[in-house]
């Protein structure tokens, strides 16, 4: 597994237990333990993690699945197709079907999907790989847009430092107090969005077509859109380029178009000292106030907020 994701999950857990001692009313300590789908385990730097075999652990209140060691769509690819996988699938399923609350963060949302109980419900995943998401789980209703989904008993989690939401998820479970208190303590600030960290065409990479369309559309962004033009430009129908882009990225092109001019439009915010009607005008908008509704929609922060997050 990946070390960060898996010491996110024990040290957010450990430190809430340490801060429950000092409420007036302190909810049940939270009982960690590792387990293991094989007696050997190790992280993907090396380290030996000490398990519980996995037919020890009966009925547990809540699992919780750290990321795999594979990050890119290629070598997660093939981590899933080892043994270990279809395993712990198989215990994921039991401990489900028993009532236990199921989570997953980063690529532990495939782990998750591959033992089909995210079937039907909502999820998100690390933004990056949510096109080859897309594609393996078409049953799973994906949002990578946001940081953490709750969804009839499961909770995913998106990239990397999304470890700790899914962590003080749980605790919130048991202790809003507590959940709240702890995120005090290790810095965790509320954030509900992968958006601001998406790079959209990192993405339209996942597909020729796509990325045929993202090319276009950052030529576009300070003329408008039309999805006629832009389906003569890529070589494809309106219908058969807004089919491809909903398969792979999960959005409308108008909407990826839109994404395409918040990314434009923050990093001009955060390099430049152009005012905002100015850096409206170089994405397509007559004025500031429309990008400022914009920005406010797709990410949550106004332009105060971005420029100072530079």
């Amino acid at each position: 597994m990946f070390d960060l994701g898996l010491a996110a999950l024990t040290d957010t857990l450990s430190t809430a237990n340490q801060l429950a001692g000092s409420m007036s009313q302190a909810p049940a300590p939270i009982e960690v333990t590792l387990v293991g789908v094989r007696r050997r385990v190790r992280t993907a730097q090396g380290l030996t993690v000490p398990v519980v075999p996995v037919g020890e652990v009966m009925n547990p209140d809540a699992v919780l699945v750290p990321a795999l060691g594979a990050n890119m769509p290629d070598t997660l690819a093939a981590r899933l197709a080892h043994a270990d996988v279809a395993d712990a699938a198989v215990a994921l399923r039991r401990w489900a079907g028993a009532g236990a609350l199921v989570g997953a963060a980063c690529t532990g949302t495939f782990l998750l999907a591959e033992s089909a109980l995210l079937d039907g419900q909502r999820a998100t995943t690390s933004w990056w790989l949510a096109p080859a998401f897309r594609q393996r789980y078409p049953r799973v209703s994906l949002d990578e847009s946001r940081m953490l989904v709750n969804s009839a008993g499961f909770t995913t989690a998106g990239a990397a430092l999304a470890h700790l939401d899914l962590a003080l998820g749980m605790v919130r479970t048991g202790s809003p107090t507590l959940a709240a208190l702890a995120a005090r303590y290790l810095l965790v600030e509320a954030r509900g969005s992968q958006a601001e960290f998406v790079i959209p065409d990192h993405l339209a990479h996942a597909d020729p077509l796509v990325e045929r369309f993202e090319g276009w559309a950052r030529k576009q962004l300070a003329h408008g859109f039309s999805l006629a033009q832009a389906a003569v430009a890529v070589g494809a129908s309106e219908r058969t380029l807004a089919r491809r882009l909903q398969g792979v990225l999960g959005k409308s092109p108008l909407s990826y178009f839109q994404d395409l001019r918040v990314e434009r439009a923050v990093h001009l915010l955060r390099t430049s000292n152009d005012s905002v009607d100015q850096i409206a005008a170089q994405i397509g908008y007559s004025d500031g106030v429309t990008l400022r509704a914009l920005l406010r929609r797709k990410l949550g922060r106004g332009v105060r907020e971005l420029r100072a997050g530079a």
